[in-house]
Parts: C-alpha cells; sequence; structure tokens
C-alpha cells in the first residue's frame, strides 16, 4: 500500500482502484506515511503557517429542508436568530482587534439577507478594513447575486458541494433541491472569481467509497481553491439522528489524500473534527490542513447555530476562543498568523 502514497505524493492522482484501496486500508503505517507527505506538502507551500477565519454565524433561519441539518426549515424546536447589520459590524470590529484579516459571514439561505443588504454590509467592510479578506458562505443564489456582491467587495465564497453523486445527493436532500444547481452555483462563483471553496461530509449516511472517489473526481474538475471536509455528526431533531457518525481516521485518511492531490489548496481542520475528537483539529493540522476557524458570532447565539449535536466552542467569548485555537495550533507544532492567507496562484 505504501508504494500507491508514493505515487500519489509523486504526480498528484491515482486511479478509481488506487484510491478506492488507499480510501479503505487500516494499516497504520499507510496512514502515517501519507500523514508525512501531506504536512511536507503544506510546508513546502504555505510553511507552519495557520491561517485564521473568523466565522460569523449571521442567522439560523433556512429556507432549505436537508435531511441532515439542525437547521432545516422543518424542524420546529430550533432556536432561530438573525444578527442585525450593527452586531455583524461589531464582530468584525473584535475579530480585526485579535489579529483576524479574514471574515467569514456563514448562515442558512435566509430571504432577509438580501443583495441590498448584503453589499451594502460588505461594502461598508471592505472600506473600514480594506486589507482583510471577505468570505460568504450564504448558499445558493443566483448569477446576478453574486456578482453583486463580488462587485461590492467579496473575495471568497464557500459553498460545499455535499455529494458529486446524484444518487446520493438526492438521499441527502430535499427533491426541490438539486446536484445539477449546486454544480451551477460553483461554476458561476468561479467565473466571477471568488476564490471558491467545495467540500463534502465523510461518513454522510447511504455513502459509499465510490461516492468518495466520485466526489474527489468532481473537485479535480472544479479545482476550487478551498476545500472543506469534515465527518458526518447527527442531530436529534433530523431523521438521520441514530445515524453513526463520520470516522476521525477516514476523515484524517482523506484530508492527507486531498493535500496530495491538490497541493495548494486551503484545508480548515474544521470544528466537526474537534467534535468528535478532543484532538481532531490539531490531528488534522498534522495531516495537511492550513486553516482554522474560530468563532467569532455572539456568545448568545453560538448555540442556536445547532448543525449537528455537540458542536464544541458554543460557550466561548471570542477572544477565549481565538486564544484556545492558537495553543491547539501551537501545541500541534504550527504558528497561527494575521494573514489574509489568500490561495497561493
Amino acid at each position: 500500500m505504501t508504494e500507491i502514497v508514493e505515487k500519489l505524493y509523486k504526480t498528484g492522482d491515482l486511479s478509481d482502484s488506487e484510491l478506492k484501496s488507499l480510501i479503505e486500508c487500516g494499516d497504520e503505517k499507510t496512514a502515517e506515511l501519507l500523514r508525512k507527505y501531506a504536512d511536507e506538502t503544506r510546508q513546502k507551500h504555505y510553511g507552519k503557517k495557520v491561517f485564521l477565519r473568523g466565522l460569523i454565524e449571521v442567522s439560523s433561519y433556512c429556507k432549505n429542508d436537508c435531511l441532515y441539518c439542525g437547521l432545516r426549515r422543518s424542524n420546529k424546536n430550533a432556536e432561530r436568530y438573525r444578527l442585525s447589520r450593527e452586531e455583524i459590524l461589531s464582530c468584525c470590529e473584535t475579530g480585526y482587534e485579535l489579529g483576524f484579516r479574514t471574515f467569514v459571514m456563514q448562515g442558512g439561505e435566509d430571504s432577509s439577507f438580501t443583495d441590498d443588504f448584503m453589499c451594502s454590509l460588505i461594502s461598508e467592510i471592505r472600506q473600514k478594513y480594506p486589507d482583510c479578506a471577505i468570505t460568504l458562505s450564504l448558499g445558493e443564489r443566483s448569477y446576478e447575486s453574486y456578482k453583486r456582491m463580488k462587485d461590492a467587495g467579496a473575495d471568497r465564497y464557500l459553498l460545499r458541494h455535499e455529494a458529486a453523486c446524484g444518487e446520493l445527493y438526492s438521499k441527502l436532500h430535499p427533491s426541490e433541491m438539486s446536484l445539477e444547481n449546486r454544480k451551477n452555483c460553483l461554476k458561476n462563483l468561479k467565473e466571477l472569481g471568488y476564490q471558491t471553496g467545495a467540500g463534502f461530509m465523510v461518513g454522510a449516511p447511504y455513502q459509499t467509497t465510490e461516492n468518495i472517489i466520485e466526489d474527489l473526481r468532481f473537485l479535480q474538475e472544479l479545482q476550487p481553491q478551498m476545500i472543506g471536509i469534515g465527518p458526518f455528526i447527527s442531530h436529534h431533531d433530523t431523521e438521520f439522528a441514530e445515524c453513526e457518525n463520520g470516522s476521525l481516521y477516514l476523515t484524517l485518511r482523506l484530508l492527507g489524500i486531498i493535500r496530495l492531490m491538490f497541493p495548494k489548496v486551503l484545508l480548515p481542520a474544521t470544528t466537526a473534527l474537534g467534535t468528535i475528537n478532543p484532538q481532531g483539529r490539531e490531528l488534522g493540522l498534522k495531516t495537511g490542513c492550513n486553516v482554522v476557524m474560530p468563532n467569532l458570532s455572539p456568545v448568545k447565539v453560538r448555540k442556536k447555530y445547532d448543525l449537528y449535536d455537540n458542536k464544541i466552542c458554543t460557550g466561548e467569548e471570542s477572544a477565549e476562543c481565538r486564544g484556545c485555537l492558537e495553543r491547539r495550533v501551537n501545541s500541534a507544532g504550527y504558528e497561527i498568523v494575521s494573514e489574509r492567507g489568500d490561495f497561493i496562484k
């Protein structure tokens, strides 16, 4: 199996059968070699730098009914909120003082966040913090909407494709949502010049190794600047409540594979990874990750942004969250930097 890892390290690609063997391999020697090469590759391009992304969870309202998500519209037990313009700007101010140079506004697909509202807000953030990157993660919108927000000053957009296989996508989403539209949105974002992020859940219900390979092939086709993957974690108010959570070790294996397939990609060690294992984010950093996303949201709303059960860091102030992550990053042998952390072209 080590020869397959060697080939991936040297060429950046494998056949489907080789990928299947590597994804399903549980051998510790192979895992360690993959980790070693992934870390070498990220350090070749980014050194020991870890980039901060200040996460602002702007709304827990969502028009969609994704079967795995605690924010789904049919969840009558969800506590809903939306941040005001003033609250979002206050989060940015706090984050800037703490050394953040990227702000990520993330939320459910909430119709209250109109193009006019978002463009005005983006323009003000751009004016106040010209040295910062503005990232959006607000779901599927029209080409015109994406264009207006890009023209207003947005730099990046995160939109996980979730599943590149149509059959699997339909099992995870309501019938009114389509994989074709999701892929078209990603294509539009790339065309408009956003630094674009895609990604998928690891260990989602019904997911097979072949599905994961299809995800990797789609990412090769899309060539995003950012790839976000994390383990599936169930939520008690969804029909997948009793499903087994995604595996730490499979997620780490895939992070290593992605780093070798996409040497320069921006790759986060996600909150979900830290939720399924106390050392999850540190292990992610040691396996090719170079981004962490501390929470800048007001503490009063953090528990309400309830995507999955047992989410960590919901009770910490922003400074605590940043300090905790800095200690974790340092303990893993890396260093947090106050930079925008753009993709290396």
